[in-house]
This record gives C-alpha cells, structure tokens and sequence, in this order.
C-alpha cells in the first residue's frame, strides 16, 4: 500500500485540488483552441466587429458553422470571448483583441501557443531525455517553435527594445544613433537585430545563430524590410562569432539555453571594443526559487524543462542555467568570464536586462 493511501485524506481539499486540475484541463485544451482560432483567423475575424453569429464568424473566415459554434462555446466557457445569451452571439473585448488578434500589441500571446504546440510533439523526446540524461538540442525541436518563439518576442521587443532598454545602458543610444559595430549573438529569425537596424541607421549589424534555418529565415526578412545594407546574418554559435571591436553585443533570451555561458562570455569579452557593452536579456527571475513561484515562474520553469535545460545539456559544458536562473546566478558566471562591471539596467514583468562592461 503506498504511503499516501494511509495518511488521512482531507475531502474538502481533495475536491479544492481535484477541481484545480479541472481548470488544468481545460486550460490545456484551450492551448489547442487558440492555435486553431490563430491559424484560421477566428479572432481576427471579430476584432472590434461587435457581437458576431457563429455564421457570420464562419462566412468571414470560410469555416463551416458548426465547428464555429462549438469552437465559439468553448471559447465562451474560459473567458476568452463574450457570449450573449439574449441575443446567441458572440464578441471579443478590445483587450481580448490586443492579446489574441492584434500581433503589433505588446501583450499579443498566440505565439506562446506556437510554442506550446512544440513542446506537445516533444514529449516522446524530452521523456526520453530525463531517462538517458541526454539533451535535447533547439534545432531537434518541431518547426513551430522557431516561428513562434519570434512570434511571442517580438511584441515584447517592439515595445521595450529602443524606447527602454537601449536608452537605460550608459551612452549606448548616443553611440548607435552615431554609428556603431554591433553583433546580436543567439538572433534567432532576426527581429531584434532588424529592429535595431531600423532604428539606428548610421550603425551596423550582425546577426549570429547556429541554427542554419532561422539563418535563412532571418535573411529573408532583412530584405522584406529594406535593411539589408547594414544588416546580415551568419552561421555561428556563442563561442566562436567572428569579429572584434564591436561597440555592442546583444544576447536576448539565449545565455541560459548555452551549454558553457561562462565560455561564450568569455568570447564576448575579447571581441568587445574596450569601451563596448554587452547587453543582456534574459527571462525574468528572482534569485530564490520560492520567490519565483508564481504565474510567471511557472510558465518560465516549464518552457525550461521542455527547452532550455535540453538545450544546454546538449552541447559541451552542459551548464544548464534554466531559465529562472537570475541575476546573481548571471552575475557570477559573467564576472568569471572577466567582466568586472555587470548591473541590472531595466527590467519588465517578463525580462530582466543586464549590462556588462570590461
């Protein structure tokens, strides 16, 4: 008998949990609900179009009705759209809208989903993993989690990237503004490295990844948006990036997914100009695992036992950070690898930005 079925079972908070995994499940399902509303345009399609029938839902977006309908009921049931019962239709808030249709506002979130999605097809992998206690590398993921993951930064990035962060490391804005020499490590699809570009035009930009897709990806949308003479991107991982005098190195959300942080901080340092700032973007996080224990933590904690401690376990070093690593944490790996000024320079709900000097 286990040792749970002797201890005394208090049923009030029996049912309190049991009814706390049933707003699990339906949460869990939802993720699968958004992706489809997102891919077919169903939240698009009644963004600040007042009460809405299924029919009309479903005429705008060349769906049939009834899988409208109860896709419109469920979405009803969680909160995630408006239903009224006098008149049977249905309509999304305007800040319903901003977090699921509109993808310029900051907090739009279908992305996230995206990722969701690849974690889901991941799970024979990542079980596997915790078995052999092997890693699982980023580019072994699903494809979805390359587009979504730029899909879910971006917003965050478009809305603190050159108004905050920039401007909050010392005397960085002047030196873009006049033209600097700048290499965004870990760029992904490129869309902090493009926002930068649009922003300071007088400077110039490369962008660094290993993996060979978002590469590409990357370089197609340097040419959509008309920076490609002072941007480019090129193949290479965190300890090995060409160049050197650069005036600014960027790292968003990727020093904690590297298998030697301490190692690729080290190549940061001899390939900075002496006067140069290596800026930091990483997940936000306290330095205590209790005081991380909260909505964000959580979502944090997930995606790196999904992702990011994978990750890092795959390649040399093996460090594994996680993604609640924080700041002390950051601090001292960057201050091993020679940095010898290192301070928080900004921070959001969902980031904290640390700036490294020599």
């Amino acid at each position: 008998m286990s040792t749970a079925a002797t201890q005394p079972v208090d049923q009030a908070k029996l049912h309190e949990f049991v009814m706390k995994a049933v707003g699990e499940m339906g949460a869990a399902m939802n993720a699968a609900l958004i992706l489809v509303g997102d891919k077919l345009g169903l939240y698009k399609a009644m963004a600040g179009r007042g009460p809405l029938t299924s029919s009309e839902i479903a005429v705008k977006t060349g769906t049939h009705e009834r899988y409208v309908r109860e896709w419109l009921a469920a979405q009803a049931a969680g909160g995630f759209v408006i239903y009224d019962p006098v008149t049977a239709r249905y309509s999304l808030l305007p800040e319903q809208a901003m977090a699921l249709a509109d993808e310029s506002s900051p907090v739009f979130l279908p992305g996230f989903f995206e990722i969701i999605e690849a974690c889901i097809k991941d799970v024979p992998k990542i079980t596997d993993a915790f078995r052999s206690g092997k890693g699982v590398g980023w580019h072994e993921h699903d494809g979805c989690l390359f587009t979504g993951t730029e899909r879910f930064f971006r917003p965050n990035y478009r809305a603190h990237l050159i108004s905050e962060w920039i401007p909050a490391l010392g005397g960085m804005e002047a030196k873009l503004k006049s033209g600097a020499s700048v290499a965004d490590v870990g760029c992904g699809l490129g869309t902090s490295t493009i926002l930068m570009a649009q922003a300071y035009p007088k400077s110039t930009f490369v962008g660094f990844d290993y993996h060979a897709r978002s590469i590409e990806l990357a370089r197609e949308a340097a040419l959509k948006t008309r920076v490609s003479d002072r941007v480019k991107f090129e193949i290479a991982k965190a300890k090995d990036f060409p160049g050197k005098g650069y005036q600014l190195v960027a790292f968003f959300d990727c020093l904690h997914d590297m298998g030697d942080p301490e190692g690729a901080a080290r190549h940061v340092l001899q390939s900075l100009d002496a006067n140069g700032t290596w800026m930091i973007v990483e997940p936000f996080a306290n330095d205590k695992l209790e005081d991380n224990l909260n909505p964000i933590g959580r979502v944090f904690y997930g995606a790196s036992t999904m992702l990011c401690t994978p990750a890092s376990v795959s390649q040399e070093v093996g460090l594994a950070l996680g993604a609640q690593a924080g700041e002390g944490r950051l601090t001292k790996v960057l201050k091993s690898a020679g940095f010898k000024h290192v301070r928080r320079a900004a921070e959001t709900p969902f980031n904290i930005v640390l700036e490294a000097k020599p």
